[in-house]
This record gives structure tokens, sequence and C-alpha cells, in this order.
């Protein structure tokens, strides 16, 4: 699979949970999605930061809040995954999440059809497209010693390290076809997923 795609992979979020959706009443599936956050949390725009919607500066992210009791199927699988609304706790993906998630928009607009975001675009990428997924570092960590990494290198190491050996194993195109059943694969359709999550 890898001699055929280009990938990049991003530690947070790319959508969130069902219930979110259902609570804002959002339809048009994660293009509707992103286009709605966007509206409500510009962090792509200049000088608009997390905290500034947050506290209500500019924005209007009190009107798209979440529960961090909401969590994707994926973080449930995960065991260890947080929540996308959950705070100022280690660990947590909820900051990065709501300043990524429009720069996702902005690849998605600027690179068009170049690019596909697993599995938003479909489960199996199409050969010669530059593949974007969602990894979770904490799911490998353990494995590799840290050698005077700071955790932020020690988790793109942790990602490049175990994406390396999965490829040469010949295992990487199956860690884009997670076991799931028809009912989790839409959920996770508007969900997304971890990649190596089972």
């Amino acid at each position: 699979m890898g001699l055929h795609h280009a990938f990049s992979f991003i530690d947070h979020a790319f959508s969130f949970p069902r219930a979110y959706f259902q609570q804002h009443g959002l339809a048009g599936g994660w293009e509707g999605f992103l286009d709605d956050f966007c509206a409500h949390w510009p962090t792509d725009e200049d000088h608009v930061y997390v905290e500034f919607v947050r506290d209500g500066v500019c924005g209007n992210g009190a009107a798209r809040q979440g529960n961090p009791r909401w969590r994707r199927l994926t973080e449930q699988r995960s065991g260890a995954s947080k929540s996308v609304f959950h705070f100022g706790v280690p660990g947590s993906v909820a900051k990065s999440s709501h300043a990524g998630i429009p720069w996702l928009r902005f690849l998605r607009r600027t690179l068009g059809p170049t690019v596909h975001f697993w599995p938003f675009d479909g489960w199996a990428p199409k050969s010669g497209v530059h593949v974007i997924a969602e990894v979770y570092p904490s799911l490998w960590r353990s494995r590799y010693p840290a050698a005077g990494r700071t955790p932020d290198q020690q988790d793109a190491y942790t990602v490049s390290r175990w994406l390396q050996e999965t490829d040469l194993a010949g295992n990487l195109a199956q860690l884009f076809q997670p076991s799931l059943t028809a009912d989790e694969r839409a959920v996770a359709d508007l969900e997304g997923w971890i990649l190596g999550v089972r």
C-alpha cells in the first residue's frame, strides 16, 4: 500500500461524536460538519485561538459545545482516548482538534481530489492519492524507549516507527479496513476512525 500512496498522519480528531451531530441538528455528513464547525470555531483565521473562541472573544463556540462524556466509537474502542470535548486534562486532544479541524477543511478545499481524508472519502484509498489519517501515538508509545526525545518528538517517532514496521511486515493495508459491522461503519463514516484501532 505504501508504494502507491503518500501519507500524512495527524494526532487529533477529524470529527465529533454522533451525539454532537444529533444535539445540533447537523446534516450533510462530514462536509456539512466541517462547514458548520468552521462557522462557529474559525481557528484557521489570523489571530484566532481556541481560547479566544471558548472565551467568546470571537467566533460563536457557545453555540457549538459538546459534552465531555461523549466519545466517538473509535475512542471507546481504543480504550484510552479522551473525549474531543475534554479540555485541560493530560492527554487531551480537545484543544488540538478544535484548532486543527478548520485546517482540514482548508487542505480539502486547496488540494481537492489529490488528497484522501480517511475514512470520510472511503475506506480504501485509490492509488496515487495523498492519504491523511488520524493517529493516536499513545497506542504504541510504550513499545519504544524515548531515548532523550521530548514527549512531542516521541509521539512523532512512535507513529513513524510503528507505521514503518507495520508496512515492512506487509500489514499496512489491513489497518485501513478495521473489523466493523455495517452499523459501526456507518457511525465511523460520520465520526471518523483512528488508524490502528481494531
